[in-house]
């Protein structure tokens, strides 16, 4: 057997497919060949006669799979300092929004840049995610609000995706928000409802996503986007329940959706719903802490129903501005109550299964796409544990 790539003497933590908790293996090896893995599991079970183009010896460090960020608005123009001051000062995130800052803010800036211009701002974001393990991260739209800049939004997503070495997930989120003028919320739906089939046909969008509340889209509007997704073939995401509870997290059930986001305020049916669909759970503790929440999603309902439970950065200008999944995982555990096997998880596998992706990446598996974080610490629970500490050896995507 010939590999492409081995890494030897390292220690393996992953969680598998179909199985609780994590998977630890002392001495063990990855090989790769052809951007995906050929072998995993200790040395000695290598087989007979194996060799390898490249041999790297990782002298007992642990071996993880890359790390997925999940949900990002990544790609925008502009900064939200000046609401964030504002909340300091007492104001709401309602309030902001109800002003016409929020995403409105963001929406004029980010209508006034170019995909170039996106691209060179939005690269950094992601950089610094790459730094810290992330080999796949699902890029939201929803900032342009018009064909043309959600468009563009799509566009500069791919392309990060081609400048850098990591996967990109693009979801459509065009019912993100009443854009700025727009009086009427039903036509907005009827123009992101006509635009879907387009963003499908182009290849742009990979999900469709929608913001349920209150402050944006009540659930009969929300619920269209989401049978039209479905009936033109796109996987849907929800925003649901994070500042009221709209019943978004059953809404979203109903479609099938691979996640809903958020969550703070979803009921026992809501979760009920969620586990009957196989709907992920997305928990966003960087919002959560932004916005000084008190409200905790219902964490041990979702674990009594056995609802996946993945975590992301939301990474976005104006309620998580966020590029360090590292240190949302240190807030999972402290405002969440999470385990340290549940918060490594939800960074892997569970994130790959809310982007529909649990087939190709997530877990160190035979087949999936050689995408590996390497950790120089002591045990796992570290990369929980600290705080602004960024332990990463190599990053690895696809095999190299």
């Amino acid at each position: 057997m010939r590999y492409d790539r081995i890494w030897l003497d390292g220690r393996l933590a992953t969680p598998l497919s179909g199985r609780p908790g994590l998977a630890v293996i002392e001495k063990a090896a990855v090989a790769a060949r052809s951007g995906r893995i050929a072998f995993v599991g200790p040395m000695a079970d290598l087989p007979n006669g194996w060799d390898a183009a490249e041999r790297v010896s990782l002298d007992g460090r642990w071996i993880m799979p890359g790390l997925i960020d999940c949900h990002t608005h990544l790609v925008y123009a502009g900064s939200r300092a000046d609401e964030f001051e504002r909340r300091l000062a007492g104001a709401s995130y309602e309030e902001i929004a109800r002003a016409g800052g929020g995403i409105a803010s963001t929406v004029r800036a980010t209508r006034a840049a170019n995909e170039e211009q996106l691209v060179a701002e939005s690269l950094p974001r992601l950089d610094r995610l790459l730094a810290e393990g992330v080999t796949a991260v699902e890029v939201k739209s929803g900032y342009g609000l018009d064909l043309e800049s959600e468009t563009r939004l799509l566009k500069a997503a791919r392309r990060l995706g081609v400048q850098r070495e990591v996967s990109v997930v693009a979801t459509f989120l065009g019912a993100h928000a009443l854009p700025p003028g727009a009086g009427d919320k039903d036509k907005h739906i009827d123009d992101v409802c006509a635009w879907i089939s387009l963003l499908k046909r182009d290849g742009l969008a990979d999900a469709v996503d929608a913001f349920c509340e209150k402050i944006a889209f009540s659930p009969e509007q929300t619920a269209r986007v989401l049978a039209t997704a479905k009936a033109a073939g796109l996987p849907v995401k929800l925003h649901a329940d994070q500042l009221s509870n709209l019943h978004g997290a059953a809404l979203a059930a109903r479609y099938q959706a691979l996640s809903a986001d958020h969550l703070e305020y979803t009921d026992e049916d809501g979760v009920s719903a969620m586990a009957a669909s196989g709907t992920v759970a997305v928990l966003l503790p960087g919002a959560f802490y932004v916005l000084r929440e008190s409200h905790v999603p219902p964490i041990e309902a979702l674990r009594r129903h056995g609802v996946a439970m993945a975590l992301a950065t939301d990474c976005n200008p104006g309620t998580s501005p966020i590029t360090s999944l590292l240190t949302v995982m240190n807030m999972a555990a402290t405002l969440f109550r999470l385990t340290v096997d549940e918060i490594i998880a939800g960074v892997t596998r569970e994130a790959a299964r809310a982007l529909g992706r649990l087939a190709e990446i997530g877990t160190l598996e035979v087949g999936k796409f050689c995408d590996l974080a390497i950790w120089d610490i002591e045990r796992p629970a570290e990369l929980v544990y600290r705080i602004g500490f960024n332990p990463l050896h190599a990053r690895v995507w696809h095999g190299r």
